[in-house]
């Protein structure tokens, strides 16, 4: 049965790969399974139709042959799962790969989200100013230790994994601030995410899903 991946119809970045759709698209690329995009408009996330698929009227949703899953890290942990290649063959170096995983979307993910609630959905609070170096730090405190932990390595543990598609799926978060920038060791790690063939292959489906 072919695969369904629900997203925005119109996602807010306007096809930047930074809606979580993108993850999902780029683990499926590098899996090598084809899919089929389902548009949902923002008034419909809230809607019976969607909220049947996504009790919490966000995307993504993945659907596949009578299961449905949403939650991008669930949804990828399938696919690395199912279809293997984004796993190492040992069991250590295949539980430090998810355990890498839930660390991206656990420990590095929500500082950074923090930094978006800051800027637009508490922006114009009256404390929001004296709020922002406190977020600010708590982000560069992760990446100065991730970076720490990676050194010279060009991927986490030796081999690109699930661990690294979804890391470096949160670091891009990033870019538009700027922050990344004063870290070249995550810098360059992303930008090797970013030239992966299975990555170009989902950014640009994302950006043309878009910009029709």
């Amino acid at each position: 049965m072919t695969i369904t991946i629900t997203c925005f119809e119109k996602s807010p970045d306007g096809g930047k790969g930074l809606a979580r759709d993108t993850r999902v698209r780029w683990a499926l690329e590098e899996v090598g399974q084809p899919y089929e995009v389902r548009g949902v408009p923002f008034p419909s996330l809230k809607e019976p139709a969607h909220l049947a698929r996504h009790p919490f009227g966000q995307i993504p949703v993945f659907e596949e042959d009578g299961l449905t899953l949403f939650e991008s890290g669930a949804i990828i942990f399938h696919l690395a799962e199912r279809y293997g290649s984004l796993l190492p063959d040992d069991p250590d170096a295949r539980m430090r790969a998810l355990m890498w995983m839930f660390a991206a979307l656990s420990s590095v993910e929500p500082p950074i989200l923090d930094l978006s609630n800051a800027r637009f959905a508490e922006g114009q609070q009256p404390w929001a100013e004296q709020r922002m170096p406190v977020v600010l730090e708590r982000i560069r405190q992760r990446l100065d230790q991730l970076a720490a932990h990676m050194g010279d390595s060009e991927w986490l543990e030796g081999e690109f994994t699930v661990g690294d598609l979804m890391m470096i799926s949160v670091l891009q978060r990033l870019k538009p601030s700027g922050i990344l920038a004063g870290h070249p060791t995550l810098a360059a790690y992303v930008e090797r995410g970013h030239a992966r063939p299975a990555y170009q292959r989902a950014y640009a489906a994302q950006a043309a899903y878009n910009n029709p």
